[in-house]
């Protein structure tokens, strides 16, 4: 009997011998969804534990129910100042034969006897008695977490929505208005100028209006969930239903995204669901005194690279805390999509360290068939939530399906990030002088993805700026920076940084993927590293910020850079260059001069990457005869170029459909028929 072919696979057919393995994911998450749907009614239902679970209040009764997952634990004790930190007078009770739950325990406060005192604001922990002994930890799906003041030590705050009252009815975004995902990558602790960590309010106020002034169409806010240490980025987390603290109020939050909406900018969130802090004092690691109450167990259960705990996506009850995630963070907070941190490590045993040669490697070779299944599940609750949601995946192995649906064999993300991209420029910048750069490589690489997947291209993100690596601003000008960013400096040395800063990013924007993404600064070149306060530093924030007034300086090129950047971002999206299945012709790639000539869209674009050719009388094929206009230029002065090329030259096609240009080296020119 032969085997029923995904489409995946009909559109793949190299992936034929995985075919197996592809109808046994598709099965797999066909048989979970039906499995929730029997015991819950519906998968949203099932992604609903914050609403069982947690701090809720029930009007009904009229008081609130605090309940906690704790299979293992021997007995809990709710405690905080509204009863003086007793620590024994407030035991929670197991509920037995829970129709959804096993191992749940819970406490029923009457308002009218704690209305004095179980309040918003309160602070709040919750003694476990264990195997693990006798401590005192932080609710798992809290949804606030503060710092005691002067100590290392954090503590669970109430925080009842129906008492801040925040106000969404006048959001009117639609997230289906983003049809390409034009991203500004940036984390709020970082993004002031003063050696401080930044708020939800100085971003909203500062950081929103430069955003929506460059023309991105997206922010992707790192950072989000509650996270103990600042130099972590926000990747080790503590309180995933938490929005951290470090930077404000949840209602802050509310009101950068429902901001960053009246701009015409949607919200896409950093969300880890690959691992969580080992911490026992503020997470969730044998909270009920187990190893493997939301953990595997062993070596199994610790990252090897990352210092951090890794979840059992087997255990229905961790993945319906992480789905549940997934719908409070969109419902509550009204986050537009999410990007899904470490997805090469949660799909492995391995965790992306292999070699992928093969397309058996991606479906044979320590694969978690648990872990595929989860984010089929969070992808499946996301559109259900919100069908128009934007979903990223950063995973650097090219697992084919990735972003195709999950009835396709897929795992039902909408992009997938192009991770091999700026990797790519990293090890040309470091290896290759440009005069040896090859065009046809930059060219494949560019367009090196998957049919049928949607990819969002970057050429820097949050990672080449960390310590220890370089922005590509750094691999080109390095100390020059501090010294010859002058407009009138002359510095060969900038003058070639600038240009190729400018084209490189240009490139990648226009052919990497369907979407683009650029990390906080980089679009104007920022001088600095990031290096968050740490003992060896002196737990100073002075690699913690952004330098906004370099750009805002008159004198100096990075205010030049930032306005290619605008230009570029604009002309993207008025051309809708990064739509789905948008043709790319190739009309010259001429190595000698290190050039490249395509068309896409309704555009021509000539990328002249050659150290010295400047070419008078440059001919080409453009395809379709008429009169073309320039209509963005790299090279013009107002983006820190030379002014080489006159802007405001008319282009006039010869019999044979080519035009004459100067075509000058180091820049990039766009043209369009005018009629």
């Amino acid at each position: 009997m032969s085997t029923k072919l995904p489409k995946l696979v009909k559109d793949d057919p190299w992936l034929e011998p995985q075919t197996e393995e592809i109808n046994a994911r598709i099965n797999s998450f066909e048989q979970l969804k039906n499995d929730l749907n029997d015991k819950y009614g519906s998968i949203y239902e099932f992604a609903g534990a914050h609403k069982f679970l947690g701090f809720n209040y029930d009007a009904t009764n009229n008081g609130w129910w605090y309940r906690e997952w704790a299979p293992a634990a021997h007995a809990l004790y709710l405690t905080g100042d509204f009863i003086g930190w007793n620590r024994d007078s407030h035991p929670l009770r197991k509920i037995e034969g829970s129709l959804h739950w096993d191992g749940v325990w819970e406490i029923f406060l009457p308002k009218d006897e704690y209305k004095d005192t179980f309040v918003h604001g309160s602070f709040v922990k919750v003694r476990v008695l264990s195997q693990a002994g006798d401590n005192d930890r932080i609710p798992a799906y809290i949804t606030r977490v503060v710092q005691e003041p002067n100590s290392p030590n954090f503590k669970g705050q109430l925080w009842f929505s129906e008492e801040t009252n925040f106000d969404w009815s006048d959001d009117n975004f639609k997230t289906e208005s983003i049809k390409a995902p034009i991203i500004y990558e940036a984390h709020v602790g970082m993004s002031q100028e003063e050696e401080k960590m930044g708020s939800y309010v100085e971003f909203t106020e500062n950081v929103l209006p430069r955003v929506r002034d460059l023309g991105y169409n997206c922010i992707q806010l790192m950072a989000v969930q509650e996270h103990p240490y600042y130099g972590s980025f926000g990747y080790h987390v503590s309180n995933f239903y938490a929005a951290t603290s470090k930077f404000g109020t949840p209602e802050e939050l509310k009101q950068l995204i429902k901001t960053a909406h009246s701009m015409g900018i949607a919200v896409i969130m950093d969300i880890v669901h690959s691992h969580a802090v080992k911490n026992h004092n503020e997470g969730i690691n044998e909270f009920d005194g187990t190893v493997y109450q939301y953990f595997h167990t062993g070596g199994k259960g610790d990252h090897p690279d990352w210092d951090s705990k890794l979840f059992d996506y087997k255990k229905w009850e961790v993945i319906q805390f992480l789905a549940s995630n997934v719908r409070y963070w969109l419902e509550e907070f009204h986050f537009d999509g999410f990007r899904f941190d470490g997805v090469t490590s949660m799909m492995y045993h391995h965790h992306g360290h292999a070699g992928f040669g093969s397309y058996d490697d991606y479906f044979n070779m320590g694969v978690d068939v648990d872990a595929v299944r989860y984010l089929q599940l969070a992808n499946e609750v996301a559109h259900i939530i919100k069908p128009d949601v934007i979903s990223i995946a950063e995973d650097v192995s090219g697992m084919p399906g990735l972003s195709r649906a999950s009835e396709e064999g897929g795992v039902g993300f909408d992009y997938r990030l192009s991770m091999g991209i700026p990797d790519f420029w990293v090890k040309l910048l470091e290896e290759q002088q440009d005069e040896n750069w090859n065009v046809w490589d930059l060219w494949s690489v560019m367009l090196n993805r998957r049919a049928n997947e949607k990819a969002i291209a970057y050429a820097e993100s949050h990672d080449q700026a960390l310590v220890g690596d370089k922005t590509i601003a750094m691999w080109l000008m390095d100390a020059e920076m501090y010294t010859g960013m002058d407009n009138e400096s002359g510095s060969l040395v900038v003058d070639r940084g600038v240009a190729l800063h400018k084209i490189i990013r240009f490139l990648t924007c226009v052919l990497g993927g369907e979407g683009y993404l650029n990390f906080m600064g980089n679009e104007f070149g920022h001088p600095e590293w990031i290096d968050f306060p740490r003992e060896g530093n002196g737990w100073s924030y002075q690699y913690a910020r952004r330098q906004w007034s370099l750009v805002e300086n008159g004198f100096l090129r990075y205010q030049k850079l930032n306005s290619f950047d605008g230009a570029m971002v604009h002309l993207v999206r008025e051309h809708n260059l990064l739509a789905e299945h948008t043709p790319v012709n190739l009309l010259n790639m001429d190595t000698e001069n290190k050039t490249i000539c395509f068309k896409k869209g309704d555009l021509v674009f000539v990328f002249n990457f050659s150290p010295t050719n400047s070419l008078p009388d440059y001919k080409f094929y453009v395809g379709e005869a008429g009169t073309y206009e320039i209509v963005l230029c790299s090279d013009d002065n107002q983006f820190g170029g030379h002014n080489r090329v006159d802007s405001s030259s008319k282009f006039f096609t010869d019999e044979d459909k080519h035009i004459s240009i100067y075509n000058v080296n180091r820049s990039a020119v766009v043209f369009k028929k005018v009629d």
